[in-house]
Parts: C-alpha cells; sequence; structure tokens
C-alpha cells in the first residue's frame, strides 16, 4: 500500500540529522510543570531531551519533575541551580539553561526554548525543525494566552493589546512591502518571546548564547543574531499557550505587565512600536542603507543624499557598511543617525497611528489584486498580507 504523505512525513523528519534539546528555565512552578512536561511527550516528533532548570526553587517543583521523569518518552535533565539573589532573574536562569541544552545537542542540534507555564502545541518541535530545515536559523512562535485565564483580564486590556498588535502589523507589513526579507516571507508575526524559540546550534555558538540581561533577555538575543545576518523566521503557524497569571515569577514578564495595566494603563505602549511616519521612515532607511552595503562588493560607494539623509559624515558611513554583515551595519547606523532616534508611542495615540499606518501601507498595497485583501488588516489577531501580496510587491 502507498505511504500516506503524514506517513511520509513522519519518517522524513525522524531521519533528518537533527537533535532537537528544549531548555526550559524554572522557578517554583509545581502547580503548572507538569502539563508544560507533557505536552512535549505529545509532540509529533520528539525532542531528544529537556533540561529543566530550576532556578532558586523553594517547592515542590522538583519532586514533580523527578517523579514524572520514567513516564515520559524523552530523556529530562533535572538541574537545580541557586543563584545569587542580586543574579536570580529569568534572563540568567535561560541562559544557563539554554548551555546545558547546547552541550546536550552538539554541533547538528537544534536548541528550542519555552516557558514552565507554557502549553507547547503538539506540533511544536516539528514545525520549528521545518523552518529551519527551509532554511531559518531562527525561528520565533506566536504566544496565547490561556483563554480562561485570559477571561479574567479585563476587556480594556485586551483593547489595550488589540491595539498595539494592530499598529506592530501594520508596520510591518510595510516593512514586508518596502524592504522584504526572503528569509522571513508573509504570513508572519513581530514576536520574539522566550515561551517560543528556536535557535540552531551553530547560530547559538556565533552569539555567545544568550545576552547577560535580567529580563528581556529573548529579544536581546533575537536581536544579537539579526546582527550576525542569521536568517530569522517569524513563523505565525507555531503557536503556545502561556498563563495569564498576574503574579509571575520575573520581574519584568507579562505578569508583571498585566498587573500593572489592570491598576492604571502605562503612559506608553511596548517598546518597540514607534510612530508610523518614523517607521516608515526607518524602513526606507534601512532598505537604502541595505542596497548600499549590498553594492560594496561592485566598489561602488554610498549615495551622498543616503548620508545627508542619516545625519552621518560621508566617510563615517562608508565605513559602517564595511562590514560583512548587514545587521551589524544597520544596528550601528540606528545608533549614529540623529534621524533614527526611537520616539515611543502613547497608548492615547495608538487609534491616529494606526490610522495613518493604514494610510502609508495603501501607498504601497495599489493593484487591483492585492487592494480587496487589505480588508483583512482591519481584524484584531488577524493581520496578514499573506504571500501574494509580497510577490506582487516585487513585481512592480
Amino acid at each position: 500500500m502507498p505511504d500516506t504523505v503524514a506517513g511520509s512525513e513522519a519518517r522524513w523528519l525522524s531521519a533528518l540529522a537533527i537533535v532537537p534539546v528544549v531548555a526550559i528555565p524554572a522557578r517554583n512552578e509545581a502547580a503548572r510543570i507538569t502539563n508544560c512536561l507533557l505536552a512535549l511527550a505529545r509532540q509529533t516528533r520528539r525532542p531528544d531531551g529537556v533540561v529543566l532548570l530550576l532556578n532558586n526553587c523553594t517547592d515542590a517543583t522538583e519532586a514533580i519533575a523527578r517523579r514524572l521523569a520514567s513516564h515520559l518518552p524523552y530523556r529530562l535533565h533535572v538541574v537545580c541551580h541557586t543563584f545569587p539573589p542580586a543574579l536570580a532573574n529569568a534572563g540568567n536562569a535561560r541562559r544557563l539553561a539554554m548551555r546545558y541544552a547546547a552541550d546536550l545537542a552538539g554541533g547538528d542540534g537544534v536548541l528550542l526554548t519555552t516557558d514552565a507555564d507554557t502549553i507547547v502545541a503538539d506540533d511544536w518541535v516539528e514545525r520549528n525543525l521545518r523552518a529551519i530545515h527551509a532554511g531559518a536559523e531562527v525561528v520565533c512562535g506566536r504566544v496565547v494566552i490561556d483563554p480562561v485565564e485570559a477571561a479574567l483580564i479585563p476587556a480594556h486590556l485586551h483593547a489595550d493589546d488589540a491595539r498595539e498588535r494592530e499598529l506592530a502589523a501594520m508596520l510591518d507589513a510595510i516593512a514586508c512591502l518596502l524592504d522584504p526579507d526572503l528569509a522571513d516571507p508573509w504570513p508572519r508575526h513581530t514576536e520574539a518571546a522566550g515561551a517560543s524559540l528556536a535557535v540552531t546550534y551553530a547560530a547559538f555558538m556565533r552569539v555567545g548564547g544568550i545576552p547577560a540581561v535580567a529580563a528581556g533577555e529573548d529579544r536581546a538575543f533575537v536581536r544579537a543574531l539579526a546582527r550576525i545576518d542569521a536568517p530569522i523566521r517569524h513563523d505565525p503557524s507555531i503557536q503556545v499557550i502561556t498563563s495569564g497569571r498576574l503574579i509571575g515569577r520575573a520581574p519584568g514578564g507579562m505578569a508583571d505587565t498585566i498587573s500593572r495595566r489592570m491598576r492604571k494603563q502605562d503612559e506608553f505602549a511596548d517598546d518597540t512600536l514607534e510612530p508610523a511616519a518614523n517607521a516608515y521612515r526607518r524602513i526606507d532607511f534601512r532598505r537604502r542603507a541595505r542596497v548600499a552595503w549590498q553594492q560594496r562588493p561592485l566598489g561602488r560607494l554610498a549615495p551622498r543624499e543616503l548620508s545627508a539623509d542619516l545625519g552621518i559624515a560621508d566617510a563615517a558611513l562608508q565605513s559602517i557598511l564595511d562590514t560583512s554583515c548587514f545587521g551589524a551595519a544597520w544596528a550601528e547606523i540606528e545608533a549614529q543617525s540623529p534621524y533614527l532616534l526611537r520616539r515611543r508611542v502613547r497608548f492615547a495615540e495608538l487609534p491616529r497611528e494606526i490610522a495613518y499606518a493604514r494610510q502609508l501601507l495603501e501607498l504601497h498595497v495599489d493593484t487591483p489584486r492585492v487592494r480587496p485583501r487589505l480588508a483583512m488588516m482591519s481584524g484584531l489577531g488577524n493581520v496578514a498580507i499573506e504571500q501574494e501580496h509580497h510577490r506582487n510587491s516585487l513585481d512592480r
């Protein structure tokens, strides 16, 4: 009887010379660690190993994990580590967990990380490996709050979050049209969360692992990988469900944000957002800088109007562009250009910025084949241009 597609793909995945190892930092997660570990047991492509890094735990997390270990279809490595109080944070815990995972995975490995209060989808490992097999070195998944716990969060917080996501998606859509990334085509998203990250061993080692920061280590890690031009895929088909609890384990994490915003709306939206006009200028400058960087091997100097527009002296810009990685060059341009200083967006400004971003997007999505689909971008959580739009933009 002929092999089914599913059967063939399952064997293909098993045959891949890839060793996936999952790293999970945890601190006092006795109530949630079982569901987290069992989700990894249900994987269509099971991990070769899971490192559970217990960071200064004082509850029964270790005992629960060790009792469960013999019933799991993968090898669970429970590592207990006591950090000094000043270093007992999420960033250091994930950094150490990923280092242990790298040692287990070796040169052919793929390191995945999630959180102890998170339940990954049954095909989470498989989808991450597929993205890496397709050419990515880094894969960022999407994070969804547990619907039961989400229902306990006030409606105005959901509305704020929806507006932030809408503006982020609009600006990213503009970036996709003006400065497309072949490694990260539509549909895609803008998240870089430790609850769902995957990276090749080689890329992990090239950047020296997770940055040594107390919080925000996930975004800092992805930024470091972008600076070395590692192909980064933001795959919307990879999703995990995380808790919407109000008392978290990591200062500065999601729980802190939710709890703080329940008491009083923040003045500013997420720090990755900026006014639409500023974002548009940043995207266009990046496109022009990329073209100049790509023309270096041809002996062509960057146009003087580019250095003038950036506010960087000609010689300084040429020196910046004379690097092997565009990501590093662009990071330096952003640091030196007075016209690329970031201005944050206030929550009160979000409706106006979304409207202006939509106008900017319409300037570039102007063909009969593409325009009817623009309506898709008005839905909350349903913002996408689709791969067809990306191809159309390149054809014009």
